[in-house]
């Protein structure tokens, strides 16, 4: 099945037949269908047997989107509640999956989509009767960028509201999570949280474009010691933690509101559930034929923090996002992994696609697709503007906001 569509993951089409991981409900609702993860997500559900998949994006479907009976894309904004409330008439469950993500997105996307999107999602459910939402969350949410997440579980994370978040997206996504936890509380919805960390795979658009290219014009470098741990989750693994985390969503379910994260686990490098970060990319960045970050002089940490902060200023001052910046560095330098040990215990998860084979197929799948669209004259590096195709993205949503 994976090979009817361009683009579609063959991992994901191997691992997920119908019926192998149980049955799924018939009419299910995707928003951010579109996305890097919902894309996948809409795949998944009709691979296992779905009828029908609403696909909701603000961005409309591209030419070679899976176009398969049992999937219905609607396009239109998670702003107008009239488009929502009509999206989700009929969904026996809602995989609310669209969210402004990372730090390089206009300051207003963050509050529209992921507080106002999220509060209009919920209350067209409501009035539409759909009880079941499973929910796409970050673990950012659960962290502050002055401490290292060292393989800490679900139960050792703070619990939100937090006094400070790490950026705008992790706050309002926070925010939008509280809402649906307060309406679950109250028995208005059936609802948990699913989150990964540092998603990876085919069709990615925001997480290695930006590192890969830096790396292609030379301007990439190991930050730091180059020794910080982190966990990352196949894309296909992650759609399988939102599917099956539905089966819990009943009346009286003992998971009912909870938190919980999905990486590739102990098919990690690591068998506790980590790599090593500037290791695995080094992997990417040759598999592209650029020179190894290790044959080039890793930058100091103290010099970085000079430079994000100088990036920080440029960026208030002009509204111009630049990849480097406080974020931007602590992401790329503290430990940032989790045990799973919740999604293990109480939703039955383990990965799909092991990282030994994920990996290696997200980076042939760059070599063959991304690549041969590499300019080096209109990239950027370290400390520049982020990659043309996340600038592209963001000026479609922009766009279809103003109308």
């Amino acid at each position: 099945m994976a090979g009817q569509v361009q683009q579609k993951s063959m991992s994901g089409g191997q691992a997920n037949e119908s019926g192998k991981y149980g049955p799924v409900p018939k009419r299910c609702v995707v928003t951010g269908g579109l996305g890097f993860v919902g894309q996948r997500l809409v795949e998944t559900l009709v691979e296992r047997g779905a009828e029908q998949v609403v696909s909701f994006d603000i961005v409309p479907p591209a030419a070679n989107v899976w176009q398969h009976k049992a999937i219905k894309y609607v396009t239109a904004d998670l702003c107008d509640y009239d488009a929502v409330l009509k999206a989700v008439e009929g969904a026996d469950c809602v995989w609310h999956n669209a969210a402004a993500v990372g730090p390089f997105l206009p300051k207003h996307f963050y509050k529209n989509v992921n507080v106002i999107g999220t509060r209009n999602v919920l209350e067209a459910c409501k009035q539409q009767g759909v009880r079941k939402l499973v929910f796409s969350a970050t673990p950012s949410s659960r962290f502050t960028c002055t401490d290292d997440v060292d393989g800490k579980t679900e139960a050792e994370m703070p619990d939100i509201p937090q006094e400070c978040y790490v950026a705008e997206y992790s706050a309002t996504k926070a925010e939008g999570e509280l809402l649906l936890r307060k309406a679950c509380k109250e028995d208005e919805i059936l609802f948990v949280a699913v989150a990964p960390h540092t998603v990876y795979g085919p069709r990615d658009n925001l997480f290695l474009p930006n590192l890969l290219e830096a790396a292609g014009v030379g301007k990439l470098r190991i930050f730091g010691s180059g020794t910080s741990r982190v966990g990352y989750t196949h894309v296909d693994n992650y759609c399988h933690g939102l599917v099956i985390a539905e089966k819990q969503l009943y009346q009286g379910s003992p998971h009912l509101g909870k938190f919980y994260v999905c990486t590739d686990g102990p098919t990690h490098p690591h068998a506790e559930g980590y790599s090593v970060f500037w290791e695995e990319l080094d992997q990417a960045v040759t598999g592209m034929g650029f020179d190894s970050l290790y044959s080039k002089t890793a930058l100091p940490y103290f010099l970085l923090r000079i430079i994000a902060f100088i990036c920080d200023v440029i960026s208030t001052m002009t509204g111009k996002k630049l990849k480097l910046g406080w974020f931007t560095l602590r992401m790329l330098t503290m430990h940032r992994w989790f045990r799973i040990t919740a999604a293990q215990n109480d939703l039955g998860y383990q990965p799909v696609v092991s990282y030994k084979d994920g990996w290696p197929d997200t980076i042939e799948w760059f070599r063959n697709k991304w690549l041969p669209t590499f300019d080096p004259k209109t990239a950027s590096g370290t400390t520049g503007g982020i990659a043309q195709q996340t600038v592209d993205k963001v000026k479609i949503q922009e766009q279809k906001m103003q109308k």
